[in-house]
């Protein structure tokens, strides 16, 4: 390996080959985020009919004369692309599917004459999937002149095409041409296209504008870090199927498009944010909550019942399997909901079980009275979604139906333990028998306040609460400690 990359070639392939995975990684940010991968397809198809006119004109395989006659057809595809998307009824995807099968059409015609009629060879299949072997010195600048202006062209304008990407509207209203910018995105990404033929070919260039755009995306949320990324992966890219290529006796170009979607697929699995991997870890999680939230509330309707609850009950009213049952079992007496002896509800256990009844009857009881439905409709719904709604979600929800004693069903809707902090001006409220926080309990005795006492809030201020009682009297209370309070709405 180390021979042959003292060749000029073999150094002329890989300068080249770095220079279009970093601006087809750069572009290919902006293709993906406006949904235009069809386009670049397109492109990519419909430039062959300039390589043909360039043939015609200057009469030989001229790196320039090659370069501009396929941005040109790169324009025209997109300019014609454009304007049916505008102008005409058709729909976006098969006005690009029009064009440039159109124009690709027209070049492998224009090959055909070209070989049969002024006996010029062109090898399709070199434009069809690179030949990266035969990049020249001009193919070289070519490539790193166009890596440059796409650099450059981005960093300039990259407010502009920022606005355009996501806010269209938004950039009109502020002055900004996004019919120019467009075709300036289309200009840049026609000079990518072009500067990638030789070394991956009109085929798989799309590979390298998508692939590492929609890696980046999967990694990254900010704009500039998806571009530096996108620009990285493109290179290395690039860097990796040429190595692999002479390591394993390959085209190239076809390994870099392997490559490319090789680290695809690795920040599918493994994305912190959105991967596969993470998303059945939540997943996972997210089931064994339900599981050990159904367990609590089952152990806890079955006491308020007057029924002992056995680890067979519970495995039959849920239908659990015993494994999991007992996995769950240990998880809730070490999270101190569940007492080790059995099953027993810690004071902390009772009170999410009832939180978890309340969610569901007071969810019943809105789907019945506000949005309509028929009492038999709603038991599955608010099963589902009692596990994830918020206390402050339950207590607006409450507010809203005026704080309802009873659900659809005739059952009982637990009134809830809320915090003092939580009570408006004039509410009236009831302390808590039992506090969470043993401290709470010796702060409320300081004060005058005592368990199963029943006060007003009389006024709310910056720093305290001023409540009133007819036994007692006024007493002022810091928020800090009112957050602590808990307290039983009357």
């Amino acid at each position: 390996m180390l021979e042959i990359l003292q060749e000029e070639w073999a150094i002329r392939a890989l300068l080249a080959s770095m220079a279009v995975g970093i601006s087809c990684g750069i572009l290919g940010c902006f293709i993906v985020l406006r949904n235009m991968s069809m386009v670049g397809d397109a492109l990519s198809h419909a430039i062959l009919p300039g390589v043909v006119l360039a043939f015609f004109i200057f009469g030989t395989d001229s790196s320039w004369g090659f370069f501009l006659g396929a941005v040109l057809a790169g324009w025209v595809c997109s300019f014609l692309i454009t304007w049916i998307q505008t102008k005409v009824s058709t729909k976006n995807d098969a006005a690009v599917g029009i064009v440039f099968t159109c124009m690709f059409s027209l070049g492998v015609i224009g090959i055909t004459f070209l070989d049969s009629r002024k006996n010029v060879h062109i090898d399709l299949k070199d434009y069809l999937f690179g030949n990266i072997l035969g990049v020249s010195d001009s193919d070289l600048y070519v490539s790193l002149m166009v890596t440059l202006t796409v650099v450059a062209g981005v960093m300039i304008f990259y407010r502009s095409l920022f606005l355009t990407t996501f806010q269209s509207v938004v950039a009109r209203t502020m002055g900004v041409n996004v019919e120019r910018v467009h075709y300036f995105l289309m200009l840049l990404l026609s000079f990518a296209i072009v500067s990638a033929l030789r070394t991956v070919g009109v085929i798989l260039v799309v590979a390298m504008l998508i692939t590492p755009a929609s890696t980046s995306l999967l990694l990254f949320k900010r704009l500039p870090n998806v571009i530096l990324f996108s620009a990285f992966l493109g290179l290395g890219t690039a860097i990796g199927g040429f190595f692999l290529s002479l390591v394993l006796d390959a085209p190239p170009g076809p390994l870099m498009a392997v490559l490319a979607t090789a680290l695809y697929v690795l920040a599918v699995i493994f994305s912190p944010t959105s991967g596969l991997l993470i998303r059945s870890i939540q997943s996972t999680r997210e089931k064994q909550k339900i599981r050990k939230e159904d367990i609590i509330k089952c152990i806890h309707m079955h006491n308020n019942r007057g029924i002992s609850v056995d680890a067979s009950l519970v495995a039959e009213k849920l239908e659990i399997n015993p494994f999991l049952l007992r996995r769950a079992v240990r998880s809730l007496v070490k999270t101190g909901l569940l007492e080790a002896s059995g099953f027993e509800l810690t004071r902390k256990g009772k009170k999410r079980g009832e939180q978890l009844i309340r969610a569901h009857r007071l969810w019943e009881t809105y789907m019945v009275n506000k949005m309509g439905m028929d009492s038999d409709q709603i038991h599955d719904e608010a099963e589902r979604l009692e596990h994830h709604l918020s206390e402050e979600i339950i207590n607006e929800v409450a507010a809203d139906l005026d704080f309802p004693d009873m659900d659809p069903h005739g059952s009982p809707i637990p009134k809830g333990v809320l915090s003092l902090i939580q009570v408006g001006k004039g509410q009236r409220f009831r302390i808590a028998s039992e506090q969470e926080l043993s401290a709470v309990v010796s702060d409320l005795w300081n004060f005058g306040l005592m368990p199963k006492s029943e006060w007003i809030v009389e006024e709310r201020a910056e720093k305290e609460i001023l409540l009133y009682s007819k036994e007692t009297g006024k007493r002022r209370i810091p928020l800090d400690l009112a957050k602590k309070v808990e307290i039983e709405r009357l």
